[in-house]
């Protein structure tokens, strides 16, 4: 019996069914799509808890290389080390971001013994190094970020954390012109086969709390929120963003990166339109701990929450995520293929 309506497409017969709605599914995303972001800590002993992130630790050297053993056996590529750099090392200039010995150095000899098989992605910036917390070296009065100056002192960067044996470097700071210094420092040293994975679209956003936290950045300035507009991305602006990022690209960069990544899908998709480079987009911190918040309250479905945040970062045209919520996607994947039977 005819139900009487006239509409030609029942969109619906695609969605009855759950094999059809698998075979005709869009996006997925993958244990192969994400890297993880892990926090590290000097000294032995167990990791210590991220207060404003639940779930996520700083590790310890040890500690670290079990994290990744793990990380590698979900099928997760890689990671991104961020260190927690003792307060007594600090100091206006960051002086120990040039120490071959530092632990971030050292973390990446110890992870490629470990996994050799295991990408590393470095940070390049100064924020976790210096006393005030900025990414770079301030001008003489305090005002600023000195561009040109910082510049320098993130490729010498950059030369020791290829020599530690990072396939990626992946500066952070937004200063102008430092892809191309980066590029070709490292190809001087001797290293044209390290990458760099460009943060191209990094906006000033109220959504890196927890990150200071963790690594300390903001506690060394003495506040939670630093002000970095003057080397940030306005949130407001979308074309600069894009033009930003390929300004990025023709300096030489291997991946472009939008971060964060939820507030700004617009961003990313657009740049998806205007790049043939991959793209990577940075779920961060303050994305993470709001979902785990919510669910915490029983206000959000934790998993569902998650699963829908990852699919709509990878839909709006990442190539891959950043995400603390890496490992435990990745097992639960692996959980999942287990219980329908997949190899």
């Amino acid at each position: 019996m005819s139900s009487g309506l006239e509409q030609i497409r029942r969109h619906r017969r695609l969605r009855q069914i759950r094999t059809v709605r698998d075979l005709v599914q869009e996006c997925r995303v993958e244990a192969s799509d994400l890297i993880a972001p892990l926090f590290l800590q000097d000294g032995g002993g167990r990791p210590t808890p991220v207060e404003s992130m639940p779930g996520v630790v700083r590790h310890t050297l040890e500690t670290l290389v079990e994290a990744c053993r793990e990380l590698r056996g979900l099928g997760i590529p890689g990671v991104a080390l961020f260190p927690a750099t003792d307060p007594a090392l600090k100091d206006p200039l960051g002086r120990e971001a040039l120490n071959p010995g530092n632990l971030v150095c050292r973390a990446v000899r110890a992870v490629r013994r470990a996994v050799p098989d295991l990408l590393v992605f470095t940070d390049v910036a100064l924020d976790p190094y210096t006393s005030h917390g900025h990414d770079g070296i301030l001008t003489p009065d305090g005002s600023d970020v000195d561009n040109d100056a910082t510049v320098a002192v993130l490729a010498k960067m950059a030369v020791l954390q290829a020599a530690a044996g990072c396939q990626f470097v992946a500066p952070s700071d937004m200063m102008d012109g430092r892809v191309a210094v980066l590029r070709r420092t490292l190809d001087e040293a001797g290293y044209p086969g390290v990458g760099i994975l460009a943060y191209a679209a990094k906006f000033a956003s109220a959504f890196y709390g927890p990150f200071r936290d963790a690594v300390g950045s903001a506690a060394a300035a003495g506040t939670r929120a630093l002000d970095k507009r003057t080397y940030q991305i306005n949130p407001a602006n979308r074309r600069e963003a894009v033009a930003d990022a390929l300004c990025d690209e023709a300096e030489g960069a291997d991946i472009l990166m939008v971060k964060p990544a939820g507030p700004y899908l617009d961003v990313l998709h657009e740049l998806r339109g205007a790049t043939r480079l991959p793209l990577a987009a940075y779920q961060v911190s303050g994305e993470y701990a709001q979902i785990q918040a919510a669910a915490r309250n029983g206000w959000l479905d934790l998993v569902g929450a998650r699963e829908e945040s990852l699919l709509a970062i990878k839909r709006a045209g990442a190539d891959f995520i950043l995400t603390y919520f890496a490992r435990d996607a990745a097992l639960f994947r692996a959980e999942s293929g287990k219980k329908n039977g997949v190899a």
